[in-house]
């Protein structure tokens, strides 16, 4: 599927050896001779290394304004204006640099499983391992397609080797990550990280979908034997890749996904796992996947056996792994299936108040979908070990183009439409507080959501929650009963109510921010104090 003579003037692009969606073998050749750092693995997969930047760099994200799209976009901190004359600069900066290649990599591929909504996506880069991770990430298309692939609908510049220019306006540092949807392209300068690209492509989504009344959304998603489609929200640590990996079910996708008028279906052809602490025993799926035709990013290895230590997070805790998602042993392809019945929002409470499992309305889904909370210890330094709330809206701000209220709409009708139901599970502390309480089982959490799919939380008693407003089942199979309930698993129940009003609290405050786009209804669903 190599063809070594595209023609990309259109993007301003001269350089006469282009290799077009090569195969992995071609990838790993090209990288081994050309990027240094690179080595292949006693398994197979290929060992890259994205230079100074490990991880994304939300700071240095751009969108361009223009007339037809500021009434739309959610600007400010996430969406950061930028002129269209900067963007030319930097273009012209990513063309000139990307001229003086000696070969470039260039992946034609799909963003979307469903034909009716996918974009045809081209990457252009001047390193193999960009052009081997964008082959894995998107949807591969067969000789056919590639033969009849036409004009891209969006195309990237990676020219990541070649800094911005500080001095241009707009620029805080020598990176530039800058998305344009009037003229459908991305600029990436200064930041090696292949992880800009997939992010890059998700915020694209973002914005289109919505536009044809699909919600596009940062989750995985997985479904059962009978056909069962479950969605899984979630920010890191509480549990979204782990419990979404089951055996019994077949998995869609793991991070993102749209939900149309025909069902579910993922965005993406691959799967980036975390790979830090990465075992056998803990995520047989994902280590199984690490073979030939995976990117190992940043992840040390023995210079001599070639064996991986995934303890090693020497260069960054932010390790990571990208493969095909056919290389997931019970994955669904094509990657699609139908209208959620469940949708299950996960959050790592480390103040021990959130009960294990609650059920939602569409109205209390809404909120804590726009919420997008879970909690973490902020450390032991000067001895603090007090819990810190994170809220991430849409569980996924970083990515948003419209203002969350958008989504949380679209979700809520959805939900009214498919009579999905939705759940909110605590994968944090039960017990007590930090220091006291302990971590809800995992085997708990798993019977929890197995409870979810099999039906069998829709029909057992409910209490409300006094300060949440939310429905508590008073029992789980294979869950014990007393843990159902967190104030009564705290040895000071007055301890606890204080702790729970302190969290409402905290939920109110973020969701200020959104008081004047929000609804009577909306802003109801939330605690009351």
């Amino acid at each position: 599927m190599t063809k070594q003579h595209l023609d990309l003037s259109k993007h301003d692009i001269a350089v006469p050896n282009i290799i077009r969606n090569a195969v992995p073998a071609r990838f790993y050749e090209e990288a081994i001779r050309h990027d240094s750092g690179s080595a292949i693995t006693d398994e197979g997969a290929l060992v890259v290394r994205s230079g100074k930047r490990t991880g994304r760099s939300p700071a240095d994200k751009r969108v361009v304004a223009v007339d037809e799209f500021e009434d739309e976009i959610w600007w400010g901190d996430v969406n950061i204006p930028l002129d269209e004359h900067t963007f030319n600069i930097n273009r012209q900066r990513a063309t000139d640099y990307l001229n003086t290649r000696e070969r470039l990599y260039v992946v034609d591929g799909f963003a979307g499983w469903a034909p009716d909504y996918r974009l045809k996506v081209r990457i252009i880069a001047g390193r193999a391992y960009h052009g081997l991770f964008m082959n894995n990430m998107l949807i591969r298309p067969t000789e056919k397609e590639l033969a009849h692939f036409g004009e891209p609908d969006f195309v990237v510049y990676n020219a990541g080797k070649f800094p911005a220019n500080r001095f241009t306006e707009g620029m805080t540092s020598d990176a530039s990550v800058d998305v344009n949807f009037k003229t459908g392209e991305m600029i990436i300068l200064g930041t090696e990280y292949a992880g800009e690209m997939k992010k890059g492509i998700f915020t694209v989504m973002h914005y289109l979908m919505p536009r044809k009344n699909v919600l596009s959304m940062h989750c995985s998603a997985n479904e059962g034997a009978s056909g069962d489609v479950a969605l899984f929200f979630g920010l890191s640590g509480t549990g979204k890749t782990t419990l979404s990996a089951d055996s019994s079910r077949r998995l869609i996708g793991d991070d993102e996904h749209c939900w149309s008028e025909e069902g579910v279906f993922n965005i993406e052809g691959g799967c980036y796992a975390k790979t830090v602490n990465l075992s056998k025993e803990k995520e047989p799926e994902i280590y199984d996947a690490i073979r030939f035709g995976t990117v190992l990013e940043n992840v040390g290895y023995d210079p001599e056996t070639r064996e991986v230590d995934f303890d090693d997070t020497s260069i960054t805790q932010n390790t990571r792994a990208s493969y095909p998602i056919e290389y997931i042993q019970n994955a669904k392809i094509p990657c699609t299936g139908g209208h959620p019945e469940n949708i299950i929002f996960l959050a790592y409470d480390a103040f021990g108040v959130l009960p294990p499992v609650s059920k939602l309305t569409a109205e209390q889904a809404m909120y804590h979908f726009i919420s997008g909370y879970t909690a973490k210890v902020a450390g032991t330094e000067m001895g603090v070990t007090e819990p810190e709330a994170t809220f991430s809206a849409c569980f996924g701000a970083a990515f948003l183009a419209w203002p969350p209220s958008k989504y949380a709409e679209m979700l809520a009708d959805k939900m009214r439409t498919h009579n999905s139901s939705a759940w909110l599970v605590n994968t944090g502390l039960t017990g007590g507080p930090h220091g006291e309480g302990h971590r809800i089982d995992l085997k708990h959490t798993r019977a929890i959501v197995d409870a979810i799919h099999g039906g069998e939380l829709e029909r057992v008693p409910t209490t409300s929650d006094e300060v949440f407003g939310f429905e508590i089942p008073t029992q789980c199979p294979n869950v014990p009963a007393a843990i159902l309930q967190p104030r009564d698993t705290w040895d000071d129940p007055a301890a606890y109510d204080k702790q729970a009003r302190k969290l409402g609290q905290l939920f109110k405050n973020n969701f200020g921010q959104y008081r004047d786009s929000a609804s009577r209804e909306l802003m109801e669903a939330g605690p009351v104090i």
